[in-house]
């Protein structure tokens, strides 16, 4: 069967791709309910739209960083049924597509906590990570049992170890310091922050890396996301005015 032709990336300034874009993967059990099937079909469905997601950016040059938010720390609070499938299913996403990503020159990285997580997703995530490990091309982070404040706490409790060793002075600590206490010190700051589904929050992902992101939300549900939501999202990123606090006063002397 032929594949659809996909729409060809819009041409923006490379001055305004966003470097770092998260991924709010959210309404697949939304859109298998609607459709009278279990809510699992959903996340199916979601797989194949994410890796046409990291085509989207392959496609637009000048995105470095996808982060998929693919598994929450509140996660856990589901059904035991659907959180069974979760980890099988992020666990056999990361083995049935990491070659072709890597083929691709993609560099797969994971963000998120190890307590709790199975042991054979944690080994397909070192076994993707190392495989991609060289690559230079977009780099995705697949955050599975992440959360932004347990990312916090955990960052803090390592510092506060760190001080009570004597290995770093309290009244030395910035925010570059703590950075480097993050799951992810390589992972730049998020410039786009990309929820489909018609919710309007940031349900605990990426706070720290988000502080001065700029929010797109669209009403579609991720199985019904497409190539051209990415780009439109990307598009209306291109048209924000990006000041990080600062303004200018065009009424000044």
């Amino acid at each position: 069967m032929t594949e659809p032709t996909q729409p060809s990336p819009p041409q923006i300034d490379p001055e305004f791709i966003p470097r770092h874009i998260a991924l709010v993967m959210d309404g697949n059990g939304r859109w298998a309910q609607e459709r009278g099937l279990p809510r699992t079909e959903g996340h199916r469905r979601g797989e194949s739209v994410l890796m046409d997601c990291v085509d989207a950016c392959i496609a637009l040059g000048g995105v470095e960083w996808l982060s998929a938010y693919a598994f929450s720390t509140e996660n856990w609070r589901r059904s035991h049924s659907e959180v069974r499938f979760l980890m099988g299913f992020s666990r056999d996403v990361l083995r049935r597509h990491r070659d072709e990503l890597h083929e691709k020159n993609v560099r797969i990285v994971w963000a998120g906590r190890r307590p709790r997580l199975w042991r054979s997703v944690l080994r397909e995530l070192e076994a993707a990570e190392e495989l991609t490990r060289a690559n230079t091309g977009v780099t995705l982070a697949m955050c599975i049992n992440y959360g932004g404040r347990a990312e916090l706490v955990d960052a803090c409790r390592a510092l506060a170890a760190d001080a009570a060793e004597g290995r770093i002075r309290p009244d030395e600590v910035t925010e570059q310091t703590l950075t480097r206490y993050l799951y992810r010190p390589d992972m730049p700051d998020v410039d786009l922050f990309l929820r489909p589904s018609g919710e309007k929050r940031t349900s605990n992902f990426l706070l720290w890396q988000s502080a001065y992101a700029e929010m797109v939300y669209q009403d579609t549900l991720f199985p019904d996301f497409t190539r051209q939501h990415m780009y439109d999202a990307v598009l209306e990123y291109a048209k924000r005015d990006r000041r990080f606090g600062g303004a200018v006063d065009k009424f000044a002397k």
